[in-house]
């Protein structure tokens, strides 16, 4: 409103013209980064593939990560902490074991980088394996 009481042309009651604006902007913005073609489940097999932030991770993808990372951790760290503290399921759990036996065999025969490359190849295919039906059949813990 201009002084004297009369209104300004084009505005309305509270600014809600101004506060639409940047409203309309974040939504236009948000649309153009949205992948418009997502990837289907089980798809991907490589647990080193960087997952863009337009695009969500396999349940493949998903488990040899955790499990990857969690593997090198127990290695390097010589434990094992408890699955639900992790993150994983029973069975990523399982996984996780046969992955940290394998990978100590390697460390002590080949080195540290032959028992990292077995951990990341391991892990993938334990996983890919696990989720070749889609997903556990028993529930999300098994």
């Amino acid at each position: 409103m201009r002084r004297g009481g009369t209104p300004r042309p084009g505005a309305t009651a509270g600014g809600l013209r101004f506060a639409l604006g940047p409203a309309l902007l974040t939504v236009a913005l948000a649309a153009g980064c949205a992948d418009s073609d997502p990837p289907q489940a089980g798809s991907g097999t490589a647990a080193t593939d960087s997952a863009s932030p337009s695009r969500a991770m396999t349940d493949v993808e998903l488990c040899a990560r955790v499990v990857g990372h969690w593997s090198r951790e127990v290695l390097d760290g010589g434990t094992y902490g408890d699955y639900q503290s992790m993150g994983l399921s029973d069975r990523q759990y399982d996984i996780l074991r046969e992955v940290v036996d394998a990978a100590r065999t390697a460390k002590e025969r080949q080195g540290h980088g032959a028992a990292q490359e077995l951990i990341d190849r391991r892990a993938r295919e334990e996983c890919a394996e696990r989720y070749r039906d889609g997903g556990p059949s028993k529930g999300p813990w098994s």
